[in-house]
């Protein structure tokens, strides 16, 4: 589910966006049509594009409405939240999703840390029992760029060690953790080049980590 505080739509380009952090639409318009499934879904993703200084001038004002609107959604389900401004990873940020158990996704993108880096920033783990990471793009690599490069993602391209290690650490912690922990990872094929074999990469990785 993609959130924009600001209208993208052509007609409509430009103006605030009145049902932004909308609880009662949120839980009328799509957790309620998700019921009958629920024991189905893994994992409830809230993806929040880059914001600019038009949206939120600061950081923490950004905070202070996710607080609130998680704070109002009904319990019990595995939400999480994607955030793609790299300097509104702050400790306030993570507290609030640890305090309403709503789990970060770690995401690799052109404009943020990796997610070894991100990681490695204290309490970044919101939610012990559910853990999810989004491997897009490289850092620094822009999106166009990597559809000229990786395209007919036929195969792996392009090695991205930091990426692989980074997830097959969490998937090693997911499986020593036990199965009360549900681990999440997303690979696109604009990473490497092919998803499948990045995926077998973090995989075998995984198996060489948990064996030393």
């Amino acid at each position: 589910m993609k959130c924009f505080p600001i209208c993208h739509t052509r007609h409509r380009a430009g103006q605030v966006n009145e049902h932004f952090l909308n609880v009662g639409l949120f839980v009328n318009g799509f957790l309620k049509p998700c019921e009958p499934f629920r024991r189905n879904i893994g994992l409830l993703m809230f993806e929040f594009s880059r914001f600019h200084p038009s949206d939120y001038e600061h950081g923490r004002d950004f905070v202070a409405d996710l607080d609130k609107f998680l704070g109002q959604l009904p319990k019990g389900w595995p939400y999480a939240v994607e955030m793609r401004n790299k300097n509104w990873l702050q400790p306030d940020y993570f507290s609030y999703l640890a305090r309403h158990g709503v789990t970060h996704v770690f995401n690799s993108l052109d404009a943020m840390p990796s997610v070894s880096e991100q990681m490695a920033l204290a309490g970044s783990r919101t939610n012990p029992k559910l853990t999810a990471a989004r491997f897009l793009l490289k850092p620094g690599r822009k999106y166009e760029e990597a559809v000229k490069t990786f395209q007919p993602y036929d195969k792996v391209k392009e090695s991205y060690p930091d990426a692989r290690v980074a997830g097959a650490t969490l998937v090693a912690e997911g499986r020593a953790t036990g199965p009360e922990r549900k681990t999440f990872i997303y690979v696109n094929n604009r990473l490497e080049g092919n998803a499948l074999g990045t995926i077998d990469a973090m995989l075998q990785e995984s198996e060489a980590e948990m064996g030393r």
